[in-house]
């Protein structure tokens, strides 16, 4: 269903092949400073800011966790234990600090045990509320802002108010690009797959933002103007937790179907919007990722988190929808079951999968997906 002629495609492909790629690497030869990041509640044009360097901390390729195992429990979910286990090996050597998000048990005891075991320089936690109103909105300014002051004393870096709207501007530059690309998904004939599309969007969080602008701009170039060579057997919606590797979207797309929409933590809705410039950059920033987010880990807004799925399945006319959540998944796991009732309450079919973080069970998950869409008359 892709535009099989595009290269550019390929060049994404690349850049996810290891934890760190060839534009990071270009950026610490530069004297830029790599920051790694676990949550979407992180402000990433923070940073960005002046020689500072955003990068969503992935394992790709992982085989096992037999050394992280010893330091956190089996119950605790796969994503976590691969990223300790990539940070013991060293994988991660080329960054120069960390920023975490107090979103859940699991990522606290990956802070506890990165501090113990690596001693990175920078570690910081940022704390968060459980509730999206005004004063958990002020809660977490307060704790952006003085991340903003802890990164400016520690790396001798600028975090003020011109730095901070010029990194602003410059996102917005790369979501724009993004945006323009994920609505070609709302053609009858998509010239992008959906495992194609979360290549880009993983690349984007892994990379500087002004080495990867032009790449993005160059695919949006290629296949604006394209459609795919036939109608997919249906639209899908992938949402659900952490998902960073392409491969299991295309597992899913390999039944015919295609995943047209996503809403989740690494995805594009609503992930994508711009961040409006009103005041205060750095308070722009902490607003609109406090409200934008919308995280099952917030209580009382279930059912805003359910409009904004059920309104994007109408704008891109999805048939179906799959909600995959990594094993052990506490936020997640809750969240799912109320989340598969509204949906099917309101007439979407839905696939609820539960997965470990490395792909593993193809077979299975192609033989699950075949039979929902079989379910839908597909």
């Amino acid at each position: 269903m892709i535009n099989t002629d595009c290269k550019t495609i390929d060049y994404f492909h690349e850049l996810l092949v290891e934890p760190q790629n060839s534009l990071l690497e270009q950026s610490v030869e530069e004297g830029l400073i790599p920051i790694g990041y676990t949550c979407s509640y992180v402000p990433v044009p923070l940073l960005s800011a002046d020689r500072l360097v955003p990068v969503r901390v992935r394992a790709p390729g992982i085989a096992g966790t037999e050394i992280a195992d010893n330091y956190l429990s089996s119950v605790i979910c796969s994503y976590t234990r691969s990223l300790l286990e990539f940070a013991i090996d060293g994988r991660y050597d080329l960054l120069k600090g960390w920023v975490f998000v107090a979103s859940c048990d699991h990522l606290r005891r990956l802070w506890d045990n990165l501090t113990y075991l690596k001693k990175p320089s920078f570690n910081h936690m940022l704390d968060m509320p459980h509730k999206t109103g005004q004063a958990g909105e002020d809660w977490y300014i307060e704790e952006v802002r003085d991340l903003a002051e802890k990164l400016a004393c520690h790396f001798a870096v600028d975090t003020g108010s011109a730095m901070i709207e010029k990194s602003v501007r410059g996102y917005n530059e790369l979501l724009a690009l993004l945006r323009s690309i994920g609505e070609l998904r709302m053609k009858e004939r998509p010239p992008i797959s959906g495992s194609d599309f979360h290549r880009v969007i993983m690349a984007a969080q892994v990379s500087p933002t002004r080495l990867i602008v032009p790449h993005v701009r160059t695919l949006l170039d290629e296949i604006a103007d394209g459609d795919g060579e036939k109608e997919p057997r249906a639209r899908l919606m992938v949402a659900g937790g952490e998902l960073d590797d392409p491969e299991y979207i295309r597992a899913i797309e390999s039944q015919g179907g295609i995943v047209v929409a996503d809403r989740f933590c690494t995805g594009s809705i609503p992930g994508l919007e711009a961040i409006p410039l009103s005041g205060d950059p750095l308070e722009d920033v902490a607003r609109h990722v406090f409200r934008k987010t919308m995280c099952p880990r917030m209580m009382e807004d279930f059912d805003t988190r359910v409009e904004k799925i059920i309104e994007t399945v109408k704008e891109y006319r999805v048939d179906g929808v799959i909600i995959q959540i990594v094993k052990f998944c506490d936020i997640w796991g809750v969240e799912s079951g109320s989340l598969v009732s509204a949906l099917r309450d309101a007439g979407i079919p839905v696939l609820k999968l539960e997965r470990e973080y490395r792909l593993s069970g193809e077979g299975q998950l192609r033989t699950r997906v075949q039979a929902f869409l079989e379910s839908m008359g597909r």
